[in-house]
């Protein structure tokens, strides 16, 4: 049992604390299917914590009056009963908060789950912003269920597709004839489970991995579309957009077509280097690698394609779904969870396997940064999407990149250096361009009339 000492300015910050998608209080006087919603609601998100025993602002004015200590911590066990009602059971943590007069409030810590949780009357809800929302519809339902990774989209049944188009399609064969020459293609299929055993109706994760075409066939969007834009800002505009490509096929033909076009897009590409202009170079088997996670880790049951945007200073790889099950932006590399475990299993069966090292390709996307003297692969939750940011900067800071580019050229000037450091701010670029004048390595160069510095070159250069 856990019990925490809390000071009277804590108090009254708690009680002043707004509710938010991560947080709650409540009345000691709660029901139990309130303490239920809130706990179900938390856990189907993000997490989140609440307290009891702190009063609503609308009940009370003063902060220090809505704090509701009570004498005896047995008086909290209806709400420990109340949650083990819940299904399946909620991953949470308990505190005790005790004041100055020995008096009692509850924290509940609930866990993000990678499961979807019931109340005791089957009622599923999930946090938004400050409220706990129910999920009446079934497909919504079914759709947290996809995103949390605790069933998958890739064994739902196709209606539109014939088990013919998994059986006779040119890329089964073709697999099989390097794989296991002697299999039929209808056993490997039935016992792969990429068709129902019964009926032979196909499963999404055999269309994706078999089907000559699977768009067609498929409800969602499920190809990769490559997107050329001719600049370096954040925020692309339409004269920026210079070519674009979908890519389709059977999800191993998608991964190479994509990294095939990628690369022939990326020798074109040229950015400020030390040197001057030159072509930008990225680790080939980071592009792959993230290429290959984006595909076989998605959810397919949004309907959109993998997004690869190439600017002249980084690629964006945004694929649909939030992160499946525990798996979160801090544990990402370390965390082995699989939305689409049939894809991933059937995949890494090919001759050269696109996911050849299972689990550790993240990993070797950001060692192979590291080795290019890169800085790391940028991965964020963008609302139901991840994207990952591979950006084109130099693990050197900007003052080595400034002297490094001096090596090879006469001067340098703001605009250059802001190009080659990916800083974005003029006056911060000075600063660096002060600091090295200030240890005696670089000096202006002014404009005609001596009043505007136009330039930096070396420190007695000629």
């Amino acid at each position: 049992m856990k019990i925490r000492k809390v000071s009277t300015p804590e108090i009254i910050d708690l009680a002043q604390r707004e509710e938010s998608h991560f947080y709650d209080n409540k009345a000691f006087e709660i029901k139990g299917d309130k303490i239920q919603k809130i706990a179900v609601a938390f856990a189907n998100a993000d997490g989140g914590e609440f307290i009891i025993g702190i009063k609503d602002k609308k009940e009370e004015n003063d902060p220090f009056k809505r704090w509701q200590g009570v004498e005896d911590m047995e008086s909290f066990n209806f709400v420990f009963q109340n949650l083990t009602e819940l299904t399946p059971t909620i991953p949470h943590s308990y505190e005790f908060l005790q004041d100055d007069n020995n008096k009692y409030s509850l924290r509940i810590t609930i866990e993000k789950s990678e499961s979807v949780h019931k109340t005791a009357n089957n009622t599923v809800y999930v946090r938004k912003s400050s409220q706990s929302i129910p999920l009446k519809d079934p497909a919504q339902i079914q759709a947290l269920s996809y995103a949390k990774g605790e069933s998958s989209f890739e064994d739902t049944i196709i209606n539109s597709a014939l088990a013919e188009d998994i059986f006779e399609s040119k890329e089964i064969i073709k697999f099989l004839k390097d794989y296991s020459p002697q299999s039929d293609p209808i056993d490997f299929t039935v016992n792969q489970n990429l068709v129902d055993r019964k009926s032979y109706d196909p499963r999404t994760a055999g269309i994706l991995l078999f089907s000559d075409n699977p768009t067609p066939l498929m409800p969602k969007r499920c190809g990769i579309k490559i997107t050329r834009y001719d600049t370096s800002e954040e925020i692309p505009e339409r004269i920026h957009l210079k070519e674009q490509y979908s890519i389709e096929g059977c999800l191993n033909e998608q991964i190479k077509q994509a990294s095939s076009r990628i690369t022939e897009i990326m020798e074109s590409v040229q950015i400020m280097g030390e040197s001057g202009l030159e072509r930008v170079k990225y680790p080939p088997e980071t592009i792959w690698e993230i290429l290959v996670n984006a595909v076989i880790h998605r959810d397919y049951s949004i309907s959109d394609d993998i997004q690869v945007l190439v600017f002249n200073n980084r690629i964006e790889i945004k694929s649909p779904g939030r992160l499946p099950g525990y798996v979160t932006i801090e544990n990402i590399l370390d965390a082995r969870f699989s939305r689409n475990s049939k894809i991933v299993r059937v995949l890494n069966k090919y001759k050269n396997p696109a996911n050849k090292d299972m689990g550790e390709g993240l990993n070797t996307a950001f060692q192979r940064m590291e080795e290019f003297r890169l800085k790391a692969p940028k991965i964020i939750e963008d609302g139901n999407y991840i994207k990952v940011i591979i950006a084109h900067t130099s693990l050197a800071s900007p003052e080595e990149q400034i002297m490094n580019f001096l090596n090879s050229n006469p001067s340098i000037k703001n605009k250059q250096a802001r190009l080659l450091t990916g800083i974005k701010s003029e006056n911060v670029m000075k600063r660096h361009f002060y600091d090295l004048r200030n240890k005696n390595l670089i000096e202006p160069i002014y404009s005609i009339n001596g009043t505007k510095i136009i330039a930096w070159k070396k420190k007695n250069a000629t």
